[in-house]
């Protein structure tokens, strides 16, 4: 059942296999930066040798037990173009992700938050660039969660308490990483431990759920543009 997972496997250690096992895996590569960057590749563009590059470099760094290697592949694939659009000025643009997604004070209303986020959504259809691929990964990873970036305009803190001890559990969490793993393997917080350890309420937990779990996430992976919005909590962690 996993065949392309041992060929993987089998292809990081033989050079001839290694260059019949990308031939064979061109359309899959193809297709792979097409779903990140949402338009269409040739192998005339530079997404191509950056993508068949990081492909390479999934394959020799591919370890069976880390499960699927397409799965694998397509995350090291997403995180190499993510590092060529940032190198890329002529990729950047004045339209940015505010940072009151995150911060939002007291007195700033609901919907002006999600003024913001439809600024965030404006990102995703525009030119491809780091910023959209990092909002792009996020999505993937939340979604396994069983909720998207955007959904944060609901359960985003919003006074300086609330968002002090939302920081208080993401310090907490990021501090011990079997409860990281925990939260990583089953999707899910674990409540009782994090409200007894970290002194936060169980209701303000279970209400700012999707927040504390995207900024863990966040803060745990490769997105330093939306990490950015999140340095009140690094803050925290510093403590």
């Amino acid at each position: 059942m996993r065949e392309i997972d041992s060929m993987a496997v089998k292809a990081s250690a033989d050079k001839e296999m290694l260059n019949l096992f990308i031939q064979q895996n061109e359309y899959y590569i193809l297709k792979s930066v097409a779903a990140i960057t949402h338009r269409f590749i040739n192998k005339s563009d530079d997404e191509w040798s950056i993508a068949l590059h990081a492909f390479t470099e999934a394959v020799q760094s591919y370890q069976f037990e880390k499960g699927s290697f397409y799965s694998y592949s397509e995350l090291v694939i997403r995180r190499r173009l993510i590092d060529y659009y940032r190198s890329q000025e002529k990729y950047r643009q004045e339209l940015f992700v505010d940072p009151v997604v995150f911060e939002t004070e007291p007195e700033e209303e609901t919907d002006n938050l999600s003024v913001h986020l439809a600024v965030a959504k404006q990102v995703t259809v525009e030119k491809d660039d780091s910023l959209k691929l990092e909002i792009d990964a996020a999505n993937d990873a939340l979604s396994h969660y069983g909720f998207t970036f955007f959904d944060l305009t609901d359960c985003s803190p919003h006074s300086k308490k609330t968002k002090s001890a939302c920081a208080k559990a993401v310090s907490y969490i990021l501090n011990n990483p079997l409860l990281k793993q925990e939260l990583f393997h089953t999707k899910q917080l674990q409540l009782k431990i994090i409200e007894k350890n970290a002194k936060v309420p169980r209701k303000l937990l279970e209400r700012h759920r999707k927040y504390i779990i995207a900024a863990v996430e966040i803060l745990s992976g490769e997105y330093p543009h939306l990490a950015e919005y999140l340095r009140y909590i690094r803050e925290e962690i510093g403590k």
